[in-house]
């Protein structure tokens, strides 16, 4: 009955599929004698990695042609006719990219790499000013997040208790909106900012950005919001203009599918930079890529700042990463844009919960018993409260990886070539995404997750 409904709600949804490579058992180096070499993975692991669009090779070969014919003169004269000067590489991306986060073209710019742009907004917007020193954030927050938070305070001669962490209560499996309105307002005099993930990489959820940010600007306008969307941009539909946030950072190597350790991007809200001048500006990190294009070869010394997020850059872009960029987003374009995939999205991340919820081994998320076999969902399970991902936690726990649930059944689905990834000691995160993922393989994949735990159940009754 289920795959049947999933070969209709495949019918109903297109997928994409053709327009990415797919790993295969050969490609992935697995040996399974049950499966042709060429039968294709089920890979429900883009919200780490994205696969990688086919017109992506295309475009990177035109730049590497491009070098190899012309040299440095490429950054003013391309020899590919509709290709774009290298000087301006970056810029056919903003276009497209301001729609997938609901913002105006010049609220955006592609740069950098997540961490790194996380400290320089940090570095332009965190002014700890009388009893306004701290830095409001989530107690589960990504490392490299904490890493940058701790020390842009230590940075300002302060320490670590102006950082406040918000925390996810005992018996819950993620973090409340209530729970981040009481810290603030419980803290509201002493923030200066808040930085929070547009989704939680650990747990899937979506938070409640438009909610959370106008309720501290209607508190106290001056405090600053930022947000960490790295699992968000490309996976839910944001508004980041008209929900009046100040700055934003991602990363493009996931849901954006533009390669590993792929080139950045950052929101910056119109307001703080349109009235840019010479003689006006915020102090940034600063770069001559930032400054004025039409001054940028004169070689002055005198920062003359973009009057737009552009202004933010440093160095001149990666051309690689820059054209890896633009033809993912082309495939977002080419399919109806964020709000067409969201709404299958939507529709598969449910199927899979039905999946999960109806078998024999799904404990609720309420349950207090972590010696009892099988698993728990910990991302919410209101579809309106999360992305793609469901983060599935295994128990019981053992210290021992070749006795530990988790760690065994990983293995189990990778030997047949289901990619997923796992967050340990005891979570996997399955994400299976509207691009290049299928209802009939997200059932198959729920399949082979039971199968596995049959094998194993024995061993922990």
């Amino acid at each position: 009955m289920l795959l049947k409904q999933a070969k209709e709600l495949d019918k109903k949804y297109p997928t994409y599929k053709e327009d990415f490579y797919i790993p295969t058992f050969e490609s992935l180096g697995i040996e399974n004698d049950k499966f042709p070499k060429d039968t294709e993975s089920i890979y429900l692991c883009g919200n780490s990695l994205g696969l990688m669009p086919k017109q992506t090779s295309k475009a990177i070969n035109n730049e590497l042609k491009a070098w190899s014919m012309r040299g440095v003169e490429a950054h003013f004269n391309h020899p590919i006719t509709q290709s774009t000067n290298w000087v301006d590489i970056d810029l056919p991306c903003v276009p497209l990219l301001a729609p997938l986060v609901g913002a105006n073209e010049n609220e955006v710019a592609v740069m950098g790499s997540l961490t790194s742009n996380l400290n320089a907004l940090l570095t332009h917007f965190y002014k700890p000013n009388g009893k306004r020193t701290k830095i409001l954030f989530e107690k589960q927050a990504f490392p490299s997040d904490y890493y940058a938070f701790v020390n842009i305070v230590k940075l300002h001669g302060l320490d670590e208790s102006h950082l406040i962490q918000v925390q996810i209560p005992k018996g819950e499996t993620y973090l409340k909106t209530k729970s981040i309105l009481s810290t603030i307002d419980a803290n509201l005099d002493e923030i200066s900012l808040v930085c929070f993930p547009g989704i939680q990489y650990y747990t899937g959820q979506f938070f409640e950005i438009e909610r959370i940010t106008s309720y501290i600007k209607e508190k106290a306008p001056e405090v600053v919001v930022g947000w960490d969307l790295a699992h968000a941009v490309g996976n839910v539909p944001l508004q980041l203009h008209d929900w009046q946030v100040d700055f934003a950072a991602w990363c493009s190597y996931k849901y954006l599918n533009a390669g590993p350790g792929a080139i950045a991007g950052i929101f910056v809200h119109e307001k703080h930079t349109k009235h840019n001048t010479v003689t006006h500006y915020k102090p940034r990190l600063a770069g001559w890529w930032g400054n004025n294009s039409a001054d940028r070869f004169k070689m002055l010394e005198k920062f003359d700042p973009i009057a737009s997020a552009l202004s933010y850059r440093q160095s001149n872009p990666s051309v690689i990463d820059c054209v890896a960029l633009e033809s993912s987003l082309q495939v977002f374009k080419k399919v109806g844009g964020i709000d067409t995939l969201r709404k299958k999205s939507l529709e598969l991340t449910q199927f899979l919960q039905h999946l999960l919820t109806s078998s024999n081994y799904y404990i609720p998320q309420d349950s207090t018993d972590e010696s009892k076999f099988g698993f728990k969902i910990l991302t919410p399970l209101s579809q309106h409260e999360r992305g793609a991902q469901l983060s599935v936690l295994f128990q019981p726990h053992r210290d021992d990886k070749q006795e530990n649930v988790m760690e065994r059944v990983f293995e189990r689905l990778h030997q047949q070539a289901i990619i997923c990834d796992e967050r340990r000691p005891d979570v996997i995160r399955l994400a299976p995404l509207p691009l290049y993922n299928t209802f009939e393989e997200t059932y198959i994949a729920a399949q082979r997750l039971f199968e596995a735990l049959d094998r194993i159940a024995s061993d922990y009754m």
